[in-house]
């Protein structure tokens, strides 16, 4: 994909995002009870539920799921404790994925994603073996038709970003993680809806896939976004729309 945001092009035309709305609400329990756990149950000193939370309410939550979430986080509430596990592989091609999940049992997770990444030519590979091929920062895309270039640069820039890129459509703004509260915050303030607002793991170089191989990595991506353990997956690979379009045919 030419850049993280052709991945959330692909999820669009395949109506999967929304679709899958029960998907979206597990992911998200499961991060407002890990984020809660980590840094407290009030959203305006935890910068991370702080985000989780608002993207709850973006999908439509109920203020009660995400109440009693976050209390099962700070232990006021009974329930399932979640694991933070990032895994690495290889797909079709040697293009390299970063999978992040959150799971209440380890070792089935990784036997389940260690079994999709085979049905699609891929493998699981050991810690480390990946991420160098990737920077983690704080990652934010805006509808081009709904912004003023020069202002959401000028804000984006006073809050700390690093740099806003022309993706076609879209403006990514890209930070360090530490300051993407304050860079999102500043974008939210012009009035602005963002199509992706994340901590990314954004490849350094791409991988370009064709044929088959490419077609096998758009299923792969797919299968592994769908298993209900996991919460993102990022890929080096760079696809053409010919073969995004073959394999969702």
């Amino acid at each position: 994909m030419s850049g993280h945001s052709k991945w959330h092009t692909i999820k669009h035309k395949k109506g999967a995002a929304d679709a899958k709305r029960g998907k979206v609400f597990t992911r998200i329990i499961k991060e407002l009870t890990v984020a809660a756990r980590a840094g407290g149950g009030d959203a305006d000193t935890n910068p991370r539920l702080r985000t989780i939370v608002a993207e709850a309410k973006s999908v439509n939550m109920p203020a009660d799921n995400i109440k009693r979430a976050i209390q099962r986080g700070t232990g006021e509430l009974p329930g399932v404790s979640y694991e933070e596990i990032t895994y690495e592989g290889y797909g079709p091609g040697g293009a390299a994925l970063i999978i992040e999940t959150l799971t209440d049992n380890k070792n089935r997770t990784v036997g389940e994603i260690r079994h999709l990444l085979g049905r699609f030519a891929g493998n699981l590979a050991a810690e480390n073996s990946v991420a160098w091929m990737f920077d983690k920062k704080g990652y934010i895309v805006v509808d081009k038709t709904k912004a003023d270039e020069e202002a959401l640069m000028a804000a984006a820039l006073d809050a700390g970003a690093d740099d806003m890129r022309d993706d076609g459509d879209s403006w990514e703004i890209i930070s360090a993680p530490e300051s993407f509260q304050k860079v999102l915050e500043s974008v939210k303030a012009l009035g602005l809806e963002t199509a992706a607002a994340e901590i990314a793991f954004l490849p350094q170089n791409y991988v370009k896939l064709e044929g088959k191989p490419a077609q096998q990595m758009v299923k792969l991506m797919d299968a592994i976004e769908d298993h209900e353990d996991t919460k993102k997956v990022w890929s080096n690979a760079d696809i053409e729309e010919k073969e995004i379009e073959a394999s969702l045919a």
